[in-house]
């Protein structure tokens, strides 16, 4: 690549300030063998950074801004191809860990504590919090929270942060568009805790000290209980999971606007979701919007492509490097 190749770039540059200088004379210019020249001026004519010659002597430059547009423009669009496969994996892996933790929870563990109902799980996020000494982490899915939500969680987490305890918490991309919410996360980003948001989580999670961790028995409803887990080996995989995810999530007072043409990744991920067959509704209580909105995001995609169906979105995703 000539970004990566000094000598082609000091090749280039002679043929620009020495015109009508051959190999010879660039070569001993530079104190380089001719062949290295020869390789050089192959690779520049390659990426169209110069006209074609008739001999060693005809070497004409043309501009980088021209000659390399689709040499750039070919690159990117493999780097966003690459990214959106990293992205995928490791949506699949923070899947498959949350998939792991949950079924260790469910045959037993010597570290591990069932709790029953709606409030006993409450009461226990609210001691794990309070008796926090270093760090708290967690996943909110289920998009934006409720203002009695919010103002329930202020007095403990401004307890954690005057003690010098670190907050760090991953919410849907959806809450973006959620006043309650980012109005809340800027006084929290104002006391030292971090927020960041992804399109989507695979559950709800808090983990205190990097030693225990409490999760929904069931990722689907909440209401049917969690479980406290302290054994070593599952807490470092859930870690695992959350660093994962913090370090693709964007932070929410950061910008998130792609391309005018490229999709954002929640658009990506409600593809991804109808692409694995789930429902409307499903797909869009994972991404925590309501199904209209969901609706509209998919419809505005397929405009976009230009598609007239379903299926025909789902191709034509694929073709662009979407999926």
């Amino acid at each position: 690549m000539i970004g990566q190749d000094e000598t082609c770039v000091d090749v280039y540059r002679l043929v620009i300030t020495q015109p009508g200088w051959g190999i010879a004379e660039i070569a001993a210019e530079l104190g380089a063998a001719e062949s290295t020249v020869r390789g050089c001026l192959d690779k520049l004519a390659e990426l169209s950074m110069l006209y074609p010659a008739k001999d060693a002597t005809d070497v004409a430059p043309i501009s980088p801004e021209v000659g390399l547009a689709a040499y750039i423009h070919r690159r990117e669009t493999e780097i966003h191809s690459q990214q959106l496969e990293l992205a995928a994996v490791r949506a699949a892996t923070a899947e498959l860990t949350a998939i792991y933790a949950s079924q260790r929870a469910r045959h037993g563990n010597a570290g591990l504590e069932q709790l029953e109902g709606v409030n006993e799980v409450r009461a226990r996020l609210s001691e794990l919090a309070r008796h926090a000494t270093t760090e708290i982490l967690a996943f909110m899915p289920g998009g934006a929270q409720s203002p009695e939500a919010l103002e329930a969680s202020r007095p403990l987490d401004e307890q954690s942060l005057s003690a010098g305890v670190a907050l760090r918490t991953i919410y849907l991309d959806s809450v973006r568009n959620d006043r309650a919410t980012t109005e809340y996360a800027r006084w929290l980003s104002e006391l030292g805790g971090e927020i960041r948001t992804t399109p989507s989580l695979p559950l709800r999670m808090l983990i205190a000290d990097r030693n225990v961790a409490l999760l929904p028995v069931s990722p689907e409803d909440t209401r049917a209980g969690a479980v406290i887990l302290r054994a070593p080996g599952v807490v470092t995989a859930l870690l695992a999971l959350f660093e994962m995810v913090w370090e693709s999530a964007a932070p929410l007072h950061g910008k998130q606007q792609p391309a005018a043409d490229e999709p954002t990744q929640q658009e990506i991920e409600l593809l991804r979701l109808l692409q694995k067959g789930h429902t409307d509704e499903v797909a869009a209580r994972k991404l925590g919007l309501s199904l209209r909105t969901a609706r509209r995001m998919m419809s505005t995609i397929s405009q976009r492509l230009g598609a007239r169906s379903r299926f025909e979105t789902g191709v034509l995703a694929e073709r662009a490097g979407w999926l």
